[in-house]
């Protein structure tokens, strides 16, 4: 812009002095014509007056002088064109006059005049003619340079007076396309000043003010928009990750460094996302990615599963990078491993009384049995078929738990009215087992499902019973702890190993699956338990000493 102003200032200079020059020089000329002119008349009325009083005699006398008036042209001419006198030729070698237009002119109006310009235009000759009162005329001619001439003539001085003057038209421009531009130099642009600037620059300067609060709204928003991504990302317990084309790191949440174990923290040169775990599968899900196609891994890190979702970014038709999400998936692959598990228990579980009673029926069928051991046969068929109902019934009881689906809704029951009716059916079965069995406590009312309290009760007991030691103890307390209703069955059987205790609620784990046969039983009643308590937003604790007892509470 400075260097525009700047020569724009000197040819503006430059042509104002040439188009100033030549109107100068012409207008100059015109009136050293008119000037000239004025001359010419004033010397044809002093010769008219001289000559009228004198006549020849004063002719005779001016060229006696021996000038012969060599400055102007003077020339005496009759009426019918006879030069009688010429100042600068002999009369006898001068043609006739009378068709001069000059003479024409003054012979018919009494005055006249003309001009005519040489060959060459160099020079113009003004002829003005007066006619005297004898008839004859007087005529002066007065020869000086053209216009054109003149012109051509300063041309050398107008290229010297061009070249000074553009010079300091030069340095004038400078200083001056400086102080043009200075307040613009010196515009603040975070803090710009209408007032502070040209009138004709206030609207821009307007404009930028305007645009300036725009983009600082803009800003503010771009500002809040990413503390709240930072702080939804940082949030996460899943990782993220964002990467460029090149694979190098953009942005991250701490939970993506925590689950690759990086100690990067952001700072220093751009990492590339590979350098962040090196592993075979998570390198193909971010080339995938990267590639232009979504991707999916499991990566498994410190004894956790990892799922690796990767998927492009696109822009125009142009890769511009990808996103990488870690989530954490042990939970659902160990749910889908107690699924496989859980499906195979119960395929063989199902599959040992179905077994049984299939071979005692095939034996009955083929006669082979004697009429004194039918009745041994078909006890034994009944209890199998009386196990494979339990089993089946526990599997409902635990679908039903798992998705919500009681049969019953839960109302306001006493605890303790439950736990008793539990002890006493289970007397006789305690009895038989050599365990005594006892309540103790108050009564307790819970929001709850009662059919489903009787079974986590029952079972409870029902394990207390069956992994005791001959003439043990179980002894089950009802009350208040804490302002929350508790469930406690305490026994002095076997105990739990320690290794054992993290799995016991487990569907179909057994601590001693060799006592387990021998004592029967599915393996899902504290399974029942666990799901019966979470069903009744309650919790079960669990202390057990191996060879000295173990005591479960449910605290609702």
């Amino acid at each position: 812009m400075k260097r525009k102003i700047y020569w724009n200032m000197c040819l503006v200079a430059l042509f104002s002095m040439i188009v100033g020059t030549l109107v100068t020089t012409w207008l100059l000329c015109q009136d050293l014509q008119q000037q000239m002119q004025r001359s010419v008349m004033t010397e044809v009325r002093y010769l008219e007056a001289a000559i009228e009083v004198g006549g020849q005699d004063y002719l005779d006398k001016l060229a006696s002088r021996g000038d012969g008036n060599l400055v102007n042209r003077i020339t005496w001419i009759q009426a019918d064109g006879t030069v009688l006198y010429d100042s600068y030729a002999d009369r006898e070698s001068l043609e006739n006059h009378g068709a001069r237009p000059e003479v024409k002119e003054a012979l018919e109006k009494g005055r006249g005049e003309s001009v005519r310009t040489s060959d060459t235009l160099a020079e113009q000759t003004y002829y003005y003619a007066s006619r005297l009162e004898d008839g004859t005329v007087i005529r002066v001619a007065s020869t000086t340079r053209s216009g054109l001439a003149t012109m051509i003539h300063t041309i050398p001085w107008m290229v010297v007076m061009a070249v000074a003057i553009f010079g300091a038209t030069m340095l004038v421009a400078d200083v001056q396309t400086k102080r043009i531009v200075a307040p613009i130099n010196n515009l603040d642009p975070d803090a710009p000043q209408a007032e502070d600037v040209y009138d004709e620059l206030s609207p821009l300067v307007r404009r930028l003010e305007r645009q300036k609060d725009t983009i600082k709204q803009q800003m503010e928003t771009l500002r809040e928009k990413q503390e709240e991504f930072t702080a939804i990302t940082e949030n996460m317990r899943e990782g993220f990750i964002i990467v460029d084309s090149k694979a190098d790191v953009i942005s991250y949440n701490s939970s993506a460094a925590r689950i690759l174990g990086s100690d990067w923290n952001g700072t220093g040169a751009n990492v590339n996302v590979l350098s962040l775990n090196r592993s075979a599968s998570f390198r193909q899900v971010v080339d995938e990615a990267l590639s232009g196609r979504h991707s999916e891994q499991v990566l498994d890190l410190n004894g956790r599963h990892y799922q690796i979702i990767a998927n492009p970014v696109v822009e125009s038709g142009d890769k511009w990078g990808a996103v990488v999400v870690i989530l954490d998936v042990t939970e659902q692959q160990n749910r889908e491993e107690l699924r496989r598990e859980f499906t195979a228990n119960v395929s063989h579980e199902l599959k040992t009384p179905l077994t049984s009673i299939s071979g005692y029926a095939e034996i009955m069928k083929s006669g082979l049995v004697q009429a004194a051991d039918m009745g041994r046969f078909s006890e034994k068929i009944y209890m199998e078929a009386q196990r494979l109902i339990t089993l089946v019934g526990d599997i409902i009881k635990l679908s039903q738990l798992d998705e919500e689906k009681v049969g019953e809704e839960k109302s306001a029951v006493d605890l303790y009215h439950i736990a008793g009716a539990v002890v006493e059916r289970m007397k006789d079965v305690a009895a038989k087992a050599r365990v005594s069995l006892d309540i103790a406590g108050h009564s307790v009312v819970v929001q709850g499902a009662e059919q489903i309290l009787d079974e986590m009760i029952f079972n409870l007991c029902d394990n207390a019973i069956k992994y005791n030691r001959p003439y043990g103890e179980v002894h089950v307390t009802v009350g208040v702890e804490d302002g929350h209703p508790v469930l406690t069955v305490a026994d002095t059987g076997i105990g739990i190993p320690e290794e054992d205790k993290d799995r016991i609620f487990e569907r179909f784990y057994r601590v001693d699956k060799s006592h387990s046969k021998q004592i029967g039983g599915t393996g899902l009643g504290l399974s029942i338990v666990k799901h019966g308590a979470i069903y009744h937003k309650a919790r079960v604790e669990m202390e057990s000493t191996l060879g000295k007892g173990t005591t479960v509470r449910v605290v609702f």
